[in-house]
């Protein structure tokens, strides 16, 4: 019986070891790579179509479509060359030459969109690369390092996060940002769950105000060399120096807080004074005749907060009783 309930469990296993590596497979297939020729033709649209101009497109199709009057009044569409009068950005900029599209839409009412590029079909990366024909490392200097960014590898593209068609803000609110970053972060959503949280869910802090979407050279992309320069942007108090220095806490806060939620008040990774006796033994306290701690420092030892009397753990410029900050002003 017992050997059956053994072969029964290794299947199980095995069966589901194959199903998560078959999963793993189609997740991401590696793709050939193409001539170059190939690229410059997908993004530069149909080589046998010539440019229109938004006036024939728009009186084909759109003239009526919301989206076009969204466009027209974003910073996009707002973009006029001083020397010719012309928009800088038009439809063409991105769908390619029109000519083939609308040839025949005065007869027929209808627009071959098939001519144009095929933007949603496209890769992710070569979606990027529309927007980077303009908003090179040049001209837009924190994308200067977005092909080698976590969101690029990861198949994300700019018009996931920046929807040009709704509306004439063309980027993420920050009311919107929360919705849209644990959209794919669930571990983070989760985090934002627990009781001690960061604001981001009630709006009054956003994700990009820690860290940088499009790629920072530091760990998480976050917008400080390290996470004692980021959280003292707001948390002025603990920046230091101080004369007497709690030495864990001089670069890193996340050795001792969550960054973005915990179920221990203030983000604190383990409650207190677990947290503390990882690095710091416990006080003894009195021992009873046998040797052995009695009930009340016991007490003392497990439910009392080292910060009760430690209360300047971040730091302190004052000496403590005996003369040193040592204990960090009890």
């Amino acid at each position: 019986m017992r050997y059956q309930i053994n072969l029964f469990l290794f299947l199980l296993l095995a069966s589901m070891l194959v199903v998560a590596c078959t999963d793993l497979a189609t997740l991401r297939s590696s793709q050939p790579i193409a001539p170059v020729r190939d690229y410059e033709t997908l993004l530069a649209g149909n080589l046998d179509a010539d440019y229109v101009g938004d006036e024939n497109c728009l009186k084909s199709c759109h003239v009526h479509d919301k989206i076009y009057v969204d466009f027209k009044h974003s910073i996009h569409g707002d973009q006029i060359s001083e020397d010719t009068g012309l928009p800088l950005v038009n439809c063409e900029s991105c769908h390619g030459p029109g000519s083939m599209a609308v040839e025949q839409a005065a007869e027929q009412k209808i627009c071959d969109f098939k001519t144009l590029l095929p933007i949603t079909e496209i890769p992710a990366q070569a979606q990027s690369m529309l927007c980077l024909r303009c908003h090179s490392a040049a001209s837009t200097p924190n994308l200067n390092s977005w092909s080698s960014s976590v969101h690029a590898l990861n198949d994300v593209s700019c018009l996931d996060c920046h929807k040009l068609h709704k509306g004439p803000q063309q980027k993420v609110s920050r009311h919107e940002q929360e919705v849209l970053c644990t959209g794919c972060h669930k571990q983070v959503k989760a985090e934002f769950s627990q009781f001690s949280h960061h604001p981001v869910p009630e709006h009054k802090m956003a994700c990009t105000d820690c860290h940088d979407p499009h790629l920072s050279m530091n760990r998480s992309s976050l917008k400080g060399v390290t996470s004692k320069a980021l959280c003292t942007r707001c948390h002025m108090e603990y920046q230091g120096p101080f004369v007497y220095e709690h030495a864990d806490v001089t670069e890193e806060c996340t050795n001792c807080h969550q960054a973005h939620g915990s179920p221990n008040d203030p983000l604190l990774e383990v409650s207190q004074p677990f947290l503390c006796m990882q690095c710091h033994a416990g006080h003894q306290g009195s021992s009873s005749p046998q040797g052995t701690l009695d009930n009340l420092s016991m007490k003392k030892a497990f439910y009392t907060r080292c910060t009760d009397c430690h209360s300047s753990i971040h730091g302190t410029d004052v000496p403590s009783v005996h003369g040193r900050g040592s204990f960090l002003s009890r």
